[in-house]
């Protein structure tokens, strides 16, 4: 059956032209269609369960939630594993759930366990259940300006609207602070009139704010009935009315408490040369397109920057889209040369027209290949194409053998039509053999799970969808292209080139390569011992590192960066000194190699790079983000750039670790993680510390980091047996502490896009001063006031 579907597509006169053409269109709509990314789509099989409660050290985060929603976590159904993190004022849980798992009933059982959980403490925020998406970096786009950056939330907004309206899928904005309306009421002014921070927060709460009532009439008459008293803008809280003083007058907010807008304490600072940015991260989701995406940016850009105010700066970096950009060069580069060197090296075994069809065969394989992709649900990105271009040989091989053989048959006498089913007959068997070999070789890649499983997935996937496209083409197309050919050239008449080409390959055939091979056979135990032992060498290589081994190398980038970590508790303004430190070693390091290098360089405080899919948070770290020129465009290797960057930076006090790494290819996660385990915390801090010292001594290991940081000194309360006798309950008291050193939130209102808590606090002055604890007066139950 398949000579005859053979000997009658080769016969046919119209069949192998109409079976390349369906081919080539199937391609070319396939590859209209196909996304462009930088790696395959995957799933990441993780929920996060995360609360936050202001205020509280990490031990009673660990004690009172993060314990409690693990309890009751424990019981959901495929968990492979459940993690936590307990840091001052927020807790993360992270559950992540075996492969083939339906996320949609894992979350909802998830959130029916978390809902479980009754006795979370007072003043914790409602648990916040989200599923992991895996959302791919286009590029980073930095909003400069050289104001406070609360002046630049206008305009970020803006942009951010505009690029959301023009396709971009997801942005995420680092920099631009959380703001609250604080209202703060001094500690004299709570005892004249006899109220705690509590009580005012109420009368704030009771008179500021919108409230519907319902309908009023029937029919045209009816009407809308509501309260719209919410203020917005520090000023309108100023004549809320407060309290009624002994004098008889009426005294507002504004008579007893200084209130202004502010950023929230421990926000992400970005700064660029020394003013104040913000970071916009734009990403795409698994429908959309990386190229696309990139050309929005671009073209919202070249419109936008003409229209900035003075000042304003728009600078576009870390562009991610260009490593997928360079590599369809690459392939198209090594396309077009392939398709050069084919055509020169077939002409000097095959006759032109038939090295001509075999080069044709090229990009009708290619282009049938993508259509199936397609059909698969496949993509254009690294990984993909790394297949193409690893499988350009194997269509050239297909080919080759096919048209070799009917060439050789029409050089003997042989029809031309006789000429091509032979060719194609004598070669379906070995052609074929090699090309399940070949796919037998790449199968047990199918069979990896997990997220490296869909990232490699693709590889085999490209190379069986070449393999069956070469094959369609070798043995289906190309006999009927050649038996046209022949057909046209009737008997086989060489020129003079062509006979001065044969005899001289005759003689290298006959003089030099027989020969060789009688020998090799003659004695084919030298012949077996010589190929073990380079066998054996190559091992030998591998093992004993002289050829580096890199599960998912990725091509030097351009991108490096920094991260810092301070002890707990230290200031602030220690974290941002150190990072412009670090900021300017860096430009000392351009300086140092002649300049030109260095493109950005961008510091963060309270935010760092932890090589997962989110960026850590905490007021004691930050980073500096770095981009240089392409790789190809510098002489000075990343390595290089990076020791002298670190000669540079100094050693300060309370600074934990300090790394500079470049971004890693693959799914998210460390190189190599060490998990210590332990009965107490302090065992376990011990044991991470030592470890650290003993992995910072052996070559080739750099960037080791601990995330366990030391906790910030707490000050342990007891409530008296004086304070009982008075009424007081430790949670009473805690409530009138919480309020005001942490702040009584009265409400959060939107306000143009973002979400301003309003809170009732003490002076700023006062929480400041930790001997201001012992001045705090206590409300009393039944009246009246203690310190």
């Amino acid at each position: 059956m398949k000579q005859t579907l053979l000997s009658t597509l080769a016969r046919h006169p119209v069949a192998a032209n109409l079976l390349m053409a369906m081919m080539m269109i199937s391609g070319l709509w396939g590859v209209s269609q196909l996304n462009t990314q930088f790696f395959p789509s995957f799933d990441i099989d993780f929920v996060s369960v995360r609360v936050s409660w202001p205020g509280a050290s990490a031990e009673d985060i660990e004690t009172l939630v993060t314990e409690p929603l693990e309890r009751e976590l424990k019981g959901v159904d495929r968990v492979k594993e459940l993690s936590s993190v307990s840091v001052d004022g927020r807790s993360v849980v992270m559950l992540e759930f075996r492969e083939n798992t339906d996320m949609g009933p894992a979350l909802d059982q998830v959130k029916e366990r978390v809902d479980l959980v009754r006795n979370l403490p007072e003043g914790a925020d409602t648990p916040e259940i989200s599923r992991i998406v895996n959302y791919e970096m286009v590029a980073s786009l930095l909003v400069t300006g050289p104001n406070d950056p609360r002046g630049l939330r206008s305009l970020v907004h803006r942009f951010e609207r505009e690029l959301l309206d023009r396709g971009i899928s997801n942005i995420r904005i680092f920099g631009l602070p959380e703001e609250e309306i604080a209202i703060q009421v001094p500690p004299g002014r709570l005892r004249e009139l006899g109220l705690s921070l509590e009580d005012i927060g109420r009368r704030i709460g009771a008179a500021s704010r919108d409230f519907p009532v319902g309908i009023i009439g029937r029919g045209e008459s009816a009407r809308q009935l509501r309260f719209k008293d919410q203020r917005r803008r520090e000023l309108a809280f100023t004549d809320l009315p407060i309290v009624v003083a002994q004098d008889g007058r009426l005294l507002t907010l504004g008579d007893i408490a200084t209130i202004n807008r502010r950023p929230k304490s421990a926000q992400t600072e970005v700064s660029f040369r020394g003013n104040p940015a913000v970071e916009m991260r734009l990403s795409r989701n698994r429908e959309t397109d990386s190229l696309e995406s990139a050309q929005i940016l671009r073209d919202w850009a070249k419109e936008t920057r003409p229209t900035l105010p003075p000042g304003i700066g728009l600078h576009l970096y870390d562009e991610r889209w260009e490593y997928i950009q360079d590599r369809i060069q690459l392939l198209l580069k090594n396309g077009i040369g392939g398709l050069i060197l084919v055509i020169l090296i077939l002409y000097f075994f095959l006759n032109a027209p038939a090295a001509g069809w075999v080069t044709v065969g090229i990009p009708t394989s290619f282009l049938a290949a993508l259509g199936v992709l397609y059909l698969y649900g496949g993509s254009i990105n690294m990984i993909s194409l790394f297949g193409l271009i690893m499988t350009l040989g194997i269509i050239v091989d297909d080919a080759i053998v096919v048209g070799e053989d009917a060439v050789t048959h029409f050089e003997q006498g042989d029809s031309a039509l006789s000429s091509v089913e032979q060719g194609a007959r004598r070669m379906l068997a070995p052609v074929l053999s090699s090309s399940l070999t070949t796919i037998a070789a790449f199968m047990p890649l199918l069979l990896i799970g997990g997220i490296i499983g869909s990232i490699l997935r693709t590889i085999p996937i490209v190379v069986i969808c070449v393999i069956i496209a070469s094959l369609i083409e070798s043995f289906l197309v190309l006999p009927g292209h050649l038996r046209a050919t022949f057909t046209r050239m009737g008997r086989y008449h060489p020129t003079g080139l062509r006979k001065a080409l044969d005899e001289g390959f005759a003689r290298f055939r006959e003089r030099r390569f027989r020969p060789m091979v009688k020998a090799s056979v003659r004695h084919r135990w030298v012949t077996v011992a010589l190929s073990v032992a380079i066998l054996m060498g190559s091992i030998g290589w591998v093992a004993g590192g002289r050829i580096a081994f890199n599960f998912f190398p990725l091509a030097e980038g351009p991108v490096l960066f920094a991260n810092v970590d301070f002890v707990s508790g230290t200031p602030e303004r220690d974290v941002t000194d150190y990072l412009a430190q670090i900021e300017q070693a860096v430009w000392d390091t351009d300086a140092h190699f002649g300049g030109g290098l260095l493109k950005i360089a961008i510091s963060r405080k309270g935010l760092g790079e932890s090589g997962d899919w989110e960026r850590r948070r905490s007021d004691n770290i930050g980073s500096v983000l770095v981009e240089l020129t392409k790789p190809d465009e510098r002489t000075v290797r990343n390595r290089e750039f990076i020791k002298e960057w670190r000669s540079r930076i100094p050693s300060v006090p309370g600074l934990e670790n300090l790394s500079i790494k470049e971004p890693t290819a693959g799914p998210p996660g460390q190189d190599l993680e060490i998990r210590i385990a332990g009965n107490t915390l302090d065992s376990v801090k011990a044991a991470a510390i030592d470890l650290k010292n003993i992995l910072t001594e052996i070559s080739g290991v750099s960037g080791v980091e601990d995330n366990m940081p030391y906790g910030r000194e707490q000050l342990i309360l007891q409530l008296t047996p004086t304070g009982e006798a008075l009424g007081l309950s430790v949670e009473n008291l805690g409530r009138q502490l919480r309020a005001g050193y942490e702040g009584h939130l009265v409400q959060v209102m939107a306000d143009d896009g973002d979400e301003v808590e309003v809170r009732v606090v003490l002076p700023d002055s006062e929480r400041n001063r930790i001997n201001s604890l012992e001045e705090f007066e206590v409300m009393l139950p039944g009246g009246g006031a203690v310190p």
